[in-house]
């Protein structure tokens, strides 16, 4: 535990608006329930071996426990203990054994074992969903996860196929992937060989503060509190989780009181309920990255020069200060602020003449293309806003928007010429990004690679695949981040991404609740700590 468990720096900014109590008429929600609007309709499904989604990852945070985990209460510290009460590294850094914590029980009773944990591991593998390359780029596969993930007793040992980083191992294990499952329960339903994936899409077998009620798709979450859980009992017995689109809706659920949070009002929506009697805001610099990817199969937008106009018809300044201010700032690079290795350039301004000059070069002269969005307000407005650049160097860009699981369907399928959406790092290690972004190492159809955006959009890397090889085998913390700053500043300049902005959440709130975080840059949403 001493080389990158202290990745991050406190990046929450802790504005609180000071307001007095809802006034006498207002409704108020139960003192023992949260109740949270936020948009939800990209959760697919709630298995931790396949969830790869914001919401999604919400859900997972509070009802499954991890080998290893972040304490909302002091996210500085790093990756701390949780089902593993300690755990031990060989002399080749090839090996970590874990010894698991005594009298932790699953939901349905079952005690936690280290053959669960084993079960789990080998789970997420052998599945080789969306997220399985977290795991799988350690060298476990499906044919030799009886050797490299191992119980024995109380124990569990694993072995990666070279030394890593230990940091950045147990990183990698506080992802949604590494929730552990209760082996009895999930086995007891599983279907034609599926180890219980089709029935863990929409119910829960975890260990953690809360157990889902029910989810209800494009509409709500709710779960109940876990009274065994091991840190104690939450105080807030239920949670409901409303998906509720527009942000006017939001806020005016929270200013009746019918809601505890509201997460995704825009700026106007955001001063407006600032000023609201018995309403507070907390901002939170998040890991969540805005971008557009251009699709490298289409024969125009895979030209070089075409690559780098797009990045120069950005209204960067104009966004931020307009629709974006005070919950997006100005980012292009791959590794979020905070984040070792990350880097501060932004060589890329708005300039339409530098973008004609460029499209020349690559001989353009008129293009139609299609961008896919999900129906969130920002992200049309910023699609939007890029259209209108673009039209004025003649590309006309036809905006397709869809639910969140229409859009990223058509995306991992390669079917997008330009995807303008968001991304969030799995674990607070710059491999969560430099392994995405810019690493794919078999780029043809048949390797289905849909966790890589990078493969997503059907980029070779022109190159940094090994680079990103080399930085994450790197034991120098110096040397490590200089080949992280080394990558992005060439992923700048030749990669199909167009990174534009870094999140602020602004999460607006009665002036009641205390402790909610929705985990700065580095995690997802605790409730259990959450008190009214």
């Amino acid at each position: 535990m001493n080389a990158f468990n202290r990745l991050l720096t406190s990046a929450a900014i802790g504005l609180a608006v000071a307001v007095t109590s809802a006034p006498a008429g207002f409704a108020e929600t139960p003192a023992n329930m949260l109740v949270i609007a936020n948009r939800i309709d990209d959760i697919t499904t709630l298995d931790p071996a396949e969830s790869f989604e914001f919401a999604g990852s919400d859900v997972s945070r509070n009802v499954y426990q991890k080998l290893v985990n972040f304490d909302p209460n002091d996210l500085d510290a790093g990756y701390q203990p949780e089902v593993a009460e300690s755990w031990d590294v060989s002399d080749d850094g090839k090996t970590i054994t874990f010894t698991i914590r005594d009298g932790l029980t699953f939901h349905s009773g079952n005690p936690v074992t280290a053959a669960d944990v084993e079960y789990s591991l080998r789970r997420a593998v052998i599945l080789n969903k969306t997220p399985s390359f977290i795991l799988t780029q350690f060298g476990f596969s499906a044919e030799n996860v009886e050797q490299t993930i191992v119980a024995d007793g109380n124990t569990v040992t694993i072995v990666t196929d070279q030394p890593y980083a230990t940091s950045f191992v147990l990183n990698c294990l506080t992802a949604t992937i590494g929730g552990i499952v209760d082996m009895k329960t999930v086995m007891a339903n599983e279907v034609d060989g599926d180890m219980g994936n089709t029935w863990l899409k929409t119910n829960t077998a975890g260990s953690g503060a809360y157990k889902l009620v029910s989810w209800k798709p494009n509409d709500s979450v709710t779960l109940q509190s876990n009274p065994g859980y091991y840190r104690g009992a939450p105080a807030m017995e239920r949670v409901i989780v409303r998906h509720v689109q527009e942000s006017a809706s939001q806020r005016l659920l929270l200013e009746r009181g019918d809601i505890d949070i509201a997460r995704n009002l825009n700026p106007e929506d955001v001063a407006g309920a600032s000023s609201a009697e018995g309403i507070k805001v907390i901002d939170e610099l998040k890991g969540r990255l805005m971008y557009a990817s251009l699709n490298q199969k289409h024969p125009i937008l895979s030209k070089p020069e075409v690559r780098q106009a797009f990045k120069y018809l950005v209204d960067y300044e104009g966004m931020q200060n307009s629709f974006l201010k005070g919950q997006y700032t100005i980012h292009q690079n791959f590794l979020p602020k905070t984040y070792l290795g990350a880097s501060n350039e932004a060589p890329f301004t708005y300039d339409v003449a530098k973008a004609k000059e460029l499209l020349a070069a690559a001989g353009v002269d008129g293009l139609e293309i299609e961008v896919g969005v999900r129906e969130a307000q920002e992200r049309i407005e910023i699609a939007q806003s890029l259209q209108n650049s673009l039209a004025q160097v003649g590309i006309k860009m036809n905006i397709t928007v869809g639910t969140a699981k229409q859009i990223l369907a058509r995306y991992r399928s390669r079917e997008l010429d330009v995807y303008l959406g968001a991304w969030g790092p799995d674990y607070p290690d710059p491999q969560t990004n430099a392994g995405t972004f810019a690493y794919n190492p078999d780029n043809s159809d048949a390797a289905q690679a849909t966790g890589l955006l990078a493969w997503r959009n059907a980029w070779d890397t022109d190159g940094l695949t090994p680079l990103v090889d080399a930085a994450v085998t790197e034991n120098d913390r110096d040397a490590r981040i200089q080949m992280y700053k080394d990558i992005q500043a060439k992923f700048r300049e030749t990669s199909p991404f167009v990174i534009m902005f870094q999140q602020i959440e602004q999460s607006a709130m009665r002036d009641n609740v205390t402790n909610f975080s929705t985990g700065q840059a580095i995690t997802s949403a605790s409730y259990w700590q959450v008190t009214k």
